[in-house]
């Protein structure tokens, strides 16, 4: 399909927020995504911030290429569709992984750890602009009566559902998480969701911690020892399964003392470099330790499930919305840590639609 084909809808362009460069954005007019063959032009509804776009933002993540436009959480309505995809009109959220397809994982059907992984939002542009152009396949449709900041959760929760699937957890576990930013608290969500017997989380950030405690949660007080509490709360044999969502050195020399013996602890957060881990405690208490990368197709798919259920109480995770033009704010916003615990852009304001390029900066 081509781009003068979209163009029955649409304009030939459209606002975008362009990274540029390091800790810079362009909120600019550029063309609307060409649409290939068994592709669909999808209008960005919401575009949930990450982690990930913080590095990109500072330069530091190994493969983003300036410009780029990113946004890989990715919430829209189908406005050119695809042969054999959703209709026009459809709300999706969107798999934004992409795969070479001819390595051994994906020989074995694991695209999701793919040995050149790409994703959508990094490597090629992403939802942060008016439209974005998508293969059919990566479309997965949402009820359009869920409340479209819980259905713009589904990447994120796509990724908790993951690793809740890898911790092994069949029902009455002690479990811990480590970090209350968006995937921790998703992570704990899915947790008690599927059984666990009692889920505590450690985190720093008062705030954060307000907000787990208040999506019913237990937490480690300001000022104790998190291994001193994991150990109170579980008479003294540590937990179940560990869930280090907040993926920083400290919490890493934490793991080994915070599990039981023979307990699993699982890798949700990713480690920007190595960091030291004592391996011999981890060998003699034959503890088990899993590695999570993303979601796979299914994951998604049960993320979707869930929040059209209704089953984790998204709806009272605390979230603000930015316009499109203010995007270099929403990521300042995310990067705060603050009670806000997920930052969305969405579409463009009318003044924004109106104005020239203009540098984010």
């Amino acid at each position: 399909m081509s781009i003068e084909t979209a163009a029955e809808t649409t304009s030939l362009t459209m606002g975008a927020a362009v990274w540029t460069g390091p800790d810079t954005i362009a909120y600019r007019t550029i063309p609307l995504p060409e649409v290939p063959e068994g592709w669909a032009l999808v209008r960005s509804e919401l575009t949930g911030i990450c982690g990930t776009d913080f590095s990109i933002l500072h330069g530091s993540h190994p493969r983003a290429e300036a410009p780029v436009v990113m946004g890989h959480e990715i919430t829209g309505i189908v406005e050119v569709a695809a042969p054999g995809g959703p209709a026009v009109g459809t709300r999706v959220i969107v798999e934004p992984l992409i795969h070479c397809g001819n390595c051994h994982p994906c020989r074995q059907g694991d695209t999701h750890v793919c040995r050149s992984l790409k994703l959508y939002g990094i490597d090629v542009a992403g939802s942060l602009a008016e439209y974005v152009a998508l293969p059919a396949e990566t479309l997965i449709p949402i009820n359009s009566g869920v409340p479209v900041q819980e259905a713009a959760l589904a990447e994120p929760l796509a990724v908790a559902v993951h690793a809740v699937s890898r911790s092994g957890l069949r029902g009455g576990e002690r479990v811990v998480v480590f970090g209350a930013g968006p995937i921790g608290i998703l992570t704990a969500l899915v947790a008690r969701h599927e059984g666990a017997g009692s889920v505590l989380i450690s985190e720093p950030s008062e705030e954060r911690r307000k907000v787990a405690e208040e999506l019913g949660f237990d937490t480690v007080p300001t000022g104790s020892d998190p291994v001193a509490a994991v150990l109170d709360a579980t008479g003294g044999d540590g937990a179940d399964i560990v869930f280090d969502s907040a993926a920083h050195p400290s919490v890493a020399a934490l793991l080994p003392k915070a599990v039981r013996v023979l307990g699993t602890i699982v890798l949700v957060g990713v480690y920007k470099k190595p960091v030291e881990v004592d391996l011999q405690a981890l060998t003699f208490a034959e503890n088990t330790v899993v590695g999570v990368r993303v979601y796979t197709r299914a994951d998604v798919e049960r993320a979707v499930e869930l929040i059209e259920g209704g089953n984790l109480g998204l709806g009272r995770i605390p979230v603000e919305v930015f316009p499109l033009d203010q995007t270099l704010a929403a990521l300042t916003k995310a990067m705060t840590a603050g009670a806000v615990l997920k930052v969305f852009v969405g579409p463009a304001t009318a003044t924004a639609a109106a104005a020239p390029g203009k540098e984010e900066a």
